[in-house]
């Protein structure tokens, strides 16, 4: 069978793309594990709206600023012109946003928004609430627990993929291919991420010689308990510091007034950073304190970070919490276009935090992910439609590559150590040789094709870190003495 659409990934993106295709089309989602083991499920914010033509300005403002001059323009403007349509699109579906007792929408407000526009849905579950609305609303097959190890692309042109599906290689043919497999947390030692999320198709990209771009691009969230036995932590929603919550040491001192104006809505780069150094200079933890909430508003706002923590001892919101930066999204990523499409092949799309249009910069405005998702999603399947594409039968060798090895294990362990310490929040030149030097010597060893493709994908956020000489946005070098 040859497909017309084959959609890598079950989240936000590709399940979008998936409802925006018709059932007259042949199309494919294929899933690494269960569907709801995506980034999407675990997103606390919201999705971002202009909520009207003078707060789209505004908010094409505020991503600009965010991104710190990094921001392609045009990206940035389809992004916010297109967020009423594809929302308003979700709520025509039968997707419901919290609402108050009047039935009007609620606006949150998030660090680096100039005003509340931030619709959310069961408190601070809206990516498991619209994740399990759109999987509801997929009219398409969904093959589950297949990795995809290999693009099929022939004379710049793309036929469809390799993946390893009940312990065999498989060809799955296609006139058009869809990236939307997400970012890269799993390569580092503490992230918010899904622990499928490994970075597995911009290795690929790679090897066939796709463009990645801004690599160095790497967002953590200022905000997560890390202490837990799992490289996956407990994220705290930004909304909880848009409505007041704050971040205090050991003394209870209210400490980021010394570091930005906005305080505690700074955009995320900047809080990351003050967190980071606030440890190093006290020696002590950081903490997030949510005195100022009513215990009842705090359980309706929040109800799962509200359960989650209690599971661990919490009692929120009179005990404050200590936090630490993880790893959160990747900026950069595959090159596209404002279509989603990939110049040098044909046939071949990137939606989501898996690709790069250049909408966030050098540092992602708090919410804009999933609104980015949505957006490009819809804009990649229109342009889809609009196209006539004659399948050629090609023929494709199957690899022979083992996809695991017997020491995968330990270096993929000592790659997350390495990833966390030498590329994470501050970085120095000297950190970043050393990331390098034990990259290309672990891709020079017996490993399986799921390594080598993390080791890639590692491998090119450290070139592009070592060619950025200077701070801006997320990318922090510290000068060495």
């Amino acid at each position: 069978m040859v497909y017309d659409v084959v959609i890598i990934g079950a989240g936000v993106a590709g399940l979008y793309a998936a409802m925006k295709l018709p059932t007259n089309q042949k199309v494919l989602i294929i899933n690494k594990n269960h569907p709801w083991e995506c980034n999407t499920f675990y997103a606390q914010g919201g999705v971002v709206t202009a909520v009207d033509d003078a707060d789209e300005i505004l908010h094409v403002k505020d991503t600009m600023e965010a991104g710190a001059g990094l921001c392609n323009a045009d990206a940035v403007r389809v992004l916010s012109e297109h967020s009423r349509e594809v929302v308003g699109d979700l709520i025509q579906r039968g997707f419901e946003f919290d609402k108050d007792s009047l039935g009007k929408l609620l606006y949150t407000k998030e660090a680096a928004h100039s005003a509340s526009r931030i619709l959310h849905a069961g408190g601070d579950a809206t990516g498991r609430y619209l994740h399990k609305f759109l999987l509801e609303q997929n009219p398409h097959p969904m093959l589950e627990g297949a990795q995809v190890t290999d693009l099929l692309i022939d004379e710049g042109r793309c036929y469809g993929v390799c993946v390893h599906y009940e312990n065999s290689l498989k060809h799955i043919f296609c006139k058009n291919l869809i990236i939307a497999s997400g970012g890269l947390g799993s390569l580092f030692a503490y992230h918010t991420n899904a622990h499928t999320i490994s970075g597995d198709l911009q290795g690929i990209c790679l090897e066939k010689g796709i463009e990645l771009e801004r690599m160095e691009m790497l967002q953590f969230h200022p905000t997560v308990y890390v202490s837990s036995a799992f490289a996956q932590k407990q994220l705290l929603t930004e909304a909880l510091r848009g409505e007041g919550a704050k971040l205090v040491d050991e003394n209870g001192y209210a400490f980021m007034k010394e570091y930005d104006s906005r305080e505690e809505l700074a955009p995320r780069d900047i809080v990351s950073r003050a967190i980071f150094d606030r440890k190093q200079v006290t020696k002590g933890e950081v903490y997030l304190s949510f005195e100022n909430f009513d215990v009842d508003y705090f359980q309706k706002r929040f109800p799962n970070i509200y359960s989650s923590l209690k599971d661990l001892g919490f009692n929120l919101p009179k005990q404050r919490v200590p936090i630490s930066p993880a790893f959160h999204y990747a900026i950069g990523g595959i090159k596209t276009n404002l279509n989603g499409e990939i110049s040098s092949v044909k046939n071949l799309y990137a939606i989501g935090e898996v690709a790069s249009t250049q909408v966030h910069g050098a540092n992602r405005l708090a919410s804009n992910s999933l609104l980015e998702g949505l957006v490009f999603a819809d804009r990649a399947v229109k342009n889809i439609l609009e196209q006539s594409v004659t399948y050629f039968p090609k023929e494709f060798v199957m690899s022979t590559d083992s996809l695991r090895c017997a020491n995968d294990k330990s270096y993929k362990d000592e790659l997350r150590s390495i990833m966390w310490n030498d590329v994470g929040i501050v970085r120095t030149q000297k950190g970043l040789e050393e990331a390098l030097v034990f990259i290309e010597s672990s891709l020079e060893k017996e490993i399986g094709r799921l390594l080598k493709l993390r080791l890639l994908t590692a491998k090119e956020i450290v070139i592009s870190a070592l060619k950025r000489k200077t701070s801006v946005g997320v990318h922090y070098i510290k000068r060495e003495s």
